[in-house]
């Protein structure tokens, strides 16, 4: 995802001489390589300093310019956190934060790297939309949509490795989920790269149990297109959310939230990180695995009568 944004990002800044790229002592990839060496005036990289992170960015923002303020994702959003509620939130300025390993993609580093809340903690904040991509591809889609978006954006990313898994999707399309497999017993939702095991858990679903199984890629998670979650509640008999962020405030809890205010009546089942620090070190899938979030853990619970 790190390559694949920063291409993008280049690419939108070949054309569109108001975007500027911000950094705290990191650069997204070898590929902003191209975009420091063509363009050496909109790069800016402020050090360890995450308040002057955002702080310089609202500036930015309020010259006319388009920044992007890219640093991994727990030091973009929780140590200035201030700065963005009042920097860039009460403004509303046209900032996009750029957080780079969502989720525990930073497996190894410990708990102080993993960023399991952001989801709540960011779409708490007026005028702030999220967009997670599942893959490269949406990764494109979204640079291109932060890149003209009117207010601040955050953009959680994973790390690099993702496989593509939307190159039959339906078309991207920002506030709305999208399809990127068909199916009618089972709808499966889901964000971010653990989108490749909610894929997989819906091939078994149809191998072993020959349930038709769609999946929805809600790369959007605000605003939320609470019209396309009613819609599928209404039409799926089972309704699945794996997501790899804690239950409170993430997309688990704000679909029970439509459930019930729609009155669906389908199964609903919603699959996220434990409300804890667990003291477990390994690799993502080993982290995933100690919250309960695995193949071979949330298949069973689906595929019981």
């Amino acid at each position: 995802m790190r390559d694949a944004f920063a291409r993008a990002f280049y690419e939108e800044a070949k054309i569109n001489s108001k975007v500027f790229m911000v950094v705290a002592d990191i650069s997204p990839a070898s590929k902003m390589a191209n975009f420091k060496q063509e363009f050496p005036t909109r790069f800016v990289d402020v050090g360890v300093a995450e308040q002057t992170l955002i702080g310089l960015s609202a500036g930015l923002a309020l010259r006319g310019f388009k920044p992007f303020a890219y640093t991994i994702a727990n030091f973009a959003i929780y140590r200035p956190f201030e700065q963005v509620r009042d920097d860039l939130c009460y403004q509303n300025l046209a900032v996009t934060v750029v957080g780079v390993g969502g989720g525990m993609s930073y497996s190894s580093l410990g708990g102080t790297h993993h960023t399991i809340e952001d989801v709540c903690v960011m779409g708490a904040l007026p005028n702030m939309s999220v967009l997670a991509p599942c893959d490269p591809a949406e990764v494109e889609e979204s640079v291109r949509v932060a890149a003209h978006h009117p207010g601040p954006l955050y953009l959680r990313l994973g790390k690099a490795g993702e496989p593509n898994l939307t190159a039959n999707a339906a078309p991207f399309e920002f506030g709305k989920l999208r399809q990127i497999k068909g199916g009618k017993d089972v709808a499966i939702l889901s964000y971010g790269p653990i989108m490749k095991m909610a894929g997989d858990i819906a091939l078994q679903l149809e191998s072993a149990q020959g349930r038709s199984t769609a999946l929805y890629s809600v790369h959007t998670l605000k605003p939320l297109d609470h019209d396309g979650i009613a819609s599928l509640l209404q039409r799926f008999p089972v309704v699945v959310v794996i997501e790899e962020h804690v239950e409170r405030g993430g997309l688990g809890a704000q679909v029970k939230q439509v459930a019930w205010d729609t009155q669906a009546r389908c199964r609903l089942q919603t699959f996220s990180l434990k409300d804890a620090f667990l003291h477990v070190y390994g690799s993502q899938d080993d982290l995933r695995r100690a919250h309960g979030l695995s193949v071979d853990q949330i298949y069973p619970v689906i595929a019981r009568p």
